[in-house]
């Protein structure tokens, strides 16, 4: 199936089931490299719908403890941009579940942004989220990666202003990122109120499917945010049980195990 009919596919096949898709966050590499795609699978054995691939970076200043300690591990282990879509590649050659380069820009301008375009496109990448580019400054890169047939995903948070949320609204395509709160990712005890009417404001400049993410880690987070949102992203969530069981020859298990738990199939 071609990358830019993959995602709008998938939310079309969870709107009719009548439930949200479920976008699992994976920091790639951690562990080990050689473990990225067995994780990935035992995600979407879980449940998860949609999977983010995360970059592992030195700096990723939007990201809490958690995600700051797996791309840590990930970077120690030896993972780079090449390590990363070599995983994508082999869950490509196992999986039609949708996939999403999950990044910081500085490691995607070393490896060369028209190099990495064309290369995740071959690798069965279905779209990129920048995590610290600005929309006020995306035109060159958005038209790069549509010309690679490479879907644009771009954040909206409860602090951006209406002329970014049309912008976001206008530059993205596959699906709209919306923050659930401010400040970096991580696990919270309960969502953060007010994203349902940040949902409502964006349902007003986009037909593209609305997913929430930051803080969600428990089942009654996924059906909260699934009641007005097209889907919800689990992230720090499934990064703590990487941490906790990465040593594990049962990590896999571990993974899926709780991503059922999540998606109500446990």
């Amino acid at each position: 199936m071609p990358s830019s009919e993959r995602i709008a596919r998938c939310f079309a096949a969870c709107k009719e089931a009548g439930r949200p898709a479920l976008i699992a966050y994976l920091t790639a590499g951690d562990p080990e490299p050689g473990r990225t795609a067995e994780i990935a699978l035992a995600l979407e054995r879980g449940g998860a719908d949609i999977l983010e691939l995360g970059v592992p970076f030195s700096d990723p200043i939007a990201d809490g403890p958690v995600i700051q300690r797996a791309s840590d591990r990930a970077l120690k282990a030896g993972a780079s941009v090449e390590r990363v879509l070599d995983a994508a590649r082999e869950i490509r050659a196992r999986s039609e579940m949708p996939m999403i380069l999950f990044s910081y820009l500085n490691p995607l301008l070393r490896y060369g942004f028209e190099k990495l375009c064309a290369d995740a496109r071959e690798a069965g990448i279905d779209g990129c989220l920048f995590t610290d580019l600005s929309v006020e400054e995306a035109a060159d890169t958005v038209e790069t990666m549509r010309q690679a047939g490479l879907d644009t995903v771009f954040l909206a948070a409860p602090t951006s202003t209406e002329r970014r949320l049309k912008l976001v609204a206008d530059y993205s395509t596959g699906f709209v990122y919306v923050v659930s709160r401010t400040g970096v990712t991580g696990e919270q005890a309960q969502v953060a109120g007010g994203v349902d009417g940040l949902v409502s404001s964006l349902r007003k400049l986009t037909s593209l499917p609305l997913a929430v993410g930051f803080g969600i880690s428990k089942r009654e987070h996924v059906e909260a945010v699934g009641s007005y949102a097209d889907g919800v992203v689990i992230g720090s969530a499934v990064m703590r049980v990487v941490e906790q069981h990465g040593a594990a020859a049962d990590l896999e298990q571990h993974v899926e195990q709780f991503f059922k738990e999540l998606a109500g199939r446990a």
